[in-house]
C-alpha cells in the first residue's frame, strides 16, 4: 500500500481558488458541453490556470468516466472522464477532484478540460 503524502499550498507552491468572472463554455464537435458562469479559477504556482466548471453547468451524458486517475499531493486523487464524441482526441479530456483536499475544497463538484482535447473552451464576458 502506498502513503499518499498531502501538501499545504505556501510560498513555495502557491494555490489559490477564486469565481472567474467569466462565462465559459466548452464545445466539441458543435455541441455545448459545458456552459457556466459560475466557473472558479485555480491559478497553481507557474502552472497555467484552469477553469473547473461545477457539475450542474456540464452536460453529464456527454461524458463516460473512464478508469485513468491521477493523485496531486496538493488537491487529492483525481479521477477523468472522456468525451466519446470526441474520439481518440477526447480520452481522458475532463478531470474532476470529487474528494479534493481542504486548501482546494471549493473545487468538489467541479469538472476541469483539456482545452486541447475538446472543440473550444471560450472565455465570455458575463452579461
Amino acid at each position: 500500500m502506498t502513503n499518499k503524502v498531502m501538501k499545504i499550498p505556501g510560498p513555495d507552491h502557491p494555490i489559490s481558488v477564486e469565481p472567474s468572472g467569466e462565462r465559459i463554455v466548452v464545445s466539441l464537435g458543435g455541441r455545448v458541453i459545458a456552459d457556466s458562469r459560475q466557473a472558479l479559477r485555480l491559478q497553481e504556482a507557474t502552472y497555467p490556470a484552469v477553469f473547473y466548471i461545477p457539475r450542474d453547468d456540464v452536460d453529464m451524458g456527454a461524458l463516460v468516466r473512464s478508469e485513468h486517475a491521477t493523485y496531486c499531493p496538493y488537491k487529492g486523487d483525481c479521477s477523468y472522464f472522456s468525451l466519446p464524441a470526441g474520439g481518440d482526441r477526447s480520452v481522458n479530456a475532463v478531470w474532476s477532484y470529487e474528494t479534493p483536499y481542504p486548501a482546494v475544497s471549493a473545487i468538489k463538484d467541479h469538472l476541469a478540460f483539456y482545452p486541447d482535447r475538446v472543440g473550444s473552451v471560450e472565455r465570455l464576458p458575463i452579461d
